[in-house]
């Protein structure tokens, strides 16, 4: 059994118990473990430089992105479609560089970092491979802010189809435009075309990863990026909750993400999405998580290394 930290949580005793609550080995990424490189296009929309000036968003650029899914391999048929999935992308190039981690959930499982770990370690299994139910159930009393993510997914299941899901970025972004004007935003990235249901049928025998390449070879690939408004009173320093009305607020498309083909994981396994790199306009988020998350993916890097 690994060791597991005592005292204050930090970025490499997360990345530790998320090793070992998953059972993977040294050089594993800890979450979002399957994933598939790809590359595209951007072009912003006319209404990007209203929300923010930050080229990444307002001028066309390639992409760089990873599809991912935790706890599932590539070839998995996810038909409950519990396992989280992920779309990390980098925009622009140079200074000019955003990379953004979206998933599946619109809400993390933690608030704080004390608080991941410790849910975490609730669920850290003992020698019959199976967690203490009558200590995850405490934690779970006690801090059931935890359970809204997985009480998400329980209710909206994701299609089949990593390219027919909706993704979101949990964090609030402060977005300063041209005229100096700062909100919070959130990020929503959204299938073009998600009404279509076409191959969903033929992804739940085929694998993630078999339609995802079917999908890019068609040609029928594309997300809108958007950008949901913030309101006076909105949280934007609690991870673990929506901003009321969150499905029906408005909302601008910074632009559209067009996925063209696939690239090498070995090659580009070396690269990481680290949601620290954010072009100027584009400000951090004051939460503790996002903070965090700088340091965590650098750790998990240099292990996989």
């Amino acid at each position: 059994m690994p060791q597991l930290p005592n005292g204050a949580a930090t970025p490499m005793s997360v990345v530790d118990v998320l090793r070992a609550v998953a059972g993977l080995p040294p050089k594993a990424r800890a979450s979002f473990c399957w994933g598939q490189y790809v590359r595209g296009t951007y072009a912003p929309s006319d209404q990007a430089k209203e929300i923010t000036r930050s080229r990444s968003f307002t001028m066309p650029s390639r992409v760089l992105a990873r599809l991912s899914a935790d706890g599932v391999s590539p070839n998995a048929v996810d038909t409950d479609g519990r396992a989280l999935r992920g779309f990390s992308f980098r925009l622009g190039s140079g200074n000019h560089r955003s990379e953004l981690l979206t998933q599946s959930a619109p809400v993390h499982f933690a608030r704080t970092l004390d608080q991941m770990l410790a849910f975490l370690q609730a669920r850290m299994p003992g020698p019959d491979g199976k967690p203490d139910m009558a200590r995850l159930e405490a934690f779970s009393a006690a801090n059931p802010e935890t359970l809204r993510q997985a009480s998400y997914l329980a209710a909206n299941p994701p299609p089949a189809s990593l390219a027919c899901t909706t993704y979101w970025g949990v964090h609030a972004f402060p977005a300063t435009n041209a005229k100096g004007e700062t909100r919070f935003i959130k990020f929503k990235v959204a299938p073009v075309g998600e009404e279509r249901r076409s191959a969903e049928d033929a992804a739940k025998f085929t694998g993630l990863l078999r339609d995802l390449e079917s999908r890019i070879a068609a040609r029928d690939v594309r997300f809108s990026v958007m950008a949901l408004l913030d309101r006076p009173g909105d949280p934007v320093m609690d991870v673990t909750i929506r901003w009321p009305d969150e499905d029906g607020r408005e909302a601008v498309r910074l632009g559209t993400i067009v996925i063209t083909g696939t690239e090498s994981n070995e090659a580009r396994d070396a690269s990481v999405f680290n949601p620290a790199n954010l072009a100027e306009g584009i400000g951090h988020p004051p939460d503790e998580i996002f903070a965090a998350r700088r340091d965590a993916y650098a750790i998990s890097q240099t292990r996989r290394r």
